[in-house]
């Protein structure tokens, strides 16, 4: 697919002086917050969204990290305050696009969506003279996204449901599977495309772009937040823009081929009794699922062996609603000892982490 915007991967770029958004121009070994103008609202009260950018005073690639473009998915806000924090960004090469908040309007309302009710991350590319969601995404891609020669997107799971920590990303393009693995995440998913998308408007210009998806929407979740620091740190190494590690890897993340929801086979109120992150085997009881009066109960039974990487948190279900997600492996007891490792590392009673932030209860 070609290449839209931004320089070629694999090639040294002399790193401009001068780097611009929205006509905002940052000068190479300083760092600014870009006041990025949005539409107002139906109040006419004006609406910004800042952006981070950190230049180094050498070439380097340029990593665009953004959060929220579900305004009500806040692990990644945290992630981002944490880490434009870091010490270790004084020795930075190339630039850092950092943008806590995508979706200001669905943020501001604890929301998932705009104004409009669309979902921003299914409007890219976006058009110039389409919803606000089409002109926001339009935006957003000519002035930030085409900017990028690296991309990681910070999501959680919906409301009401829970994800472990995964990345997910497009594994046939080694450029994308290399930073995916560097990234760090216990489980990496081979994710299709879907329309709409920022990773897949990315994909299309060439841009090798990661989606970290780690715990629930309107939740601080500490293990998520300190994975998601340490993993986008991990990637700046990996791509030449700090310097490398030393500290050998305790664990190699499972890449995951084969995943699928579990649904209730009827509607009730669901009680389930294994946790995120468990390893279960097949016909393993998951939970049940009964009427409100304590009657017609029914067990949850695994299909297969495998490991829960998403759940729902909400105990009331209808048919068919999604209750627990699994990932198959072939080795399932090497992917339980990953699992089991990259937790104890990340405990948050452990200390304060990465990002020297006190850790959040």
């Amino acid at each position: 697919m070609p290449r839209q915007g931004g320089p070629a991967r694999g090639v040294r770029v002399e790193l401009k002086k001068l780097f611009s958004i929205c006509d905002r121009q940052v000068a190479a070994g300083s760092r600014e917050i870009i006041e990025f103008p949005l539409p107002p609202l139906s109040t006419h009260s004006a609406t910004h969204m800042p952006v981070h950018v950190i230049r180094g005073r050498k070439e380097g690639p340029c990593l665009l990290v953004c959060a929220a473009l579900h305004g009500d998915e806040i692990n990644g806000i945290e992630i981002i305050r944490r880490l434009v924090g870091l010490k270790q960004l004084g020795k930075i090469r190339g630039t850092l696009i950092a943008i806590p908040i995508v979706n200001v309007y669905g943020f501001i309302h604890m929301s998932r969506y705009l104004p409009d009710r669309r979902d921003l991350n299914r409007s890219f590319p976006g058009s110039e003279t389409g919803s606000l969601a089409g002109r926001l995404a339009n935006l957003f891609v000519k002035e930030v996204v085409s900017k990028a020669t690296y991309g990681i997107d910070l999501h959680t799971a919906a409301i009401h449901r829970d994800n472990f920590p995964q990345v997910r990303a497009t594994l046939d393009d080694p450029e994308t599977r290399r930073i995916a693995e560097a990234f760090h995440a216990p489980l990496v998913i081979d994710a299709a495309l879907r329309p709409g998308t920022i990773r897949e408007t990315a994909i299309r210009m060439d841009i090798p772009w990661l989606v970290y998806e780690a715990g629930e929407a309107l939740r601080f979740d500490e293990v998520s937040i300190r994975a998601g620091v340490r993993g986008v740190v991990n990637v700046m190494r990996e791509v030449g823009m700090l310097p490398v590690s030393t500290r050998k890897k305790s664990f190699v993340p499972r890449i995951v081929k084969s995943n699928f929801w579990i649904r209730s086979p009827q509607s009730g109120i669901l009680r389930l009794t294994s946790a995120l992150g468990a390893s279960v085997r097949k016909g393993d009881t998951l939970g049940f699922v009964a009427d409100p009066y304590g009657g017609n109960e029914v067990h949850i039974t695994a299909p297969d062996s495998g490991i829960i990487i998403g759940r729902t948190n909400l105990p009331l279900v209808h048919e068919g609603d999604a209750m627990v997600h699994l990932a198959r492996f072939r080795d399932n007891a090497s992917a339980t000892e990953t699992m089991e490792t990259f937790q104890s590392e990340l405990d948050p009673v452990d200390g304060a982490g990465i990002s020297g932030a006190e850790p959040i209860a």
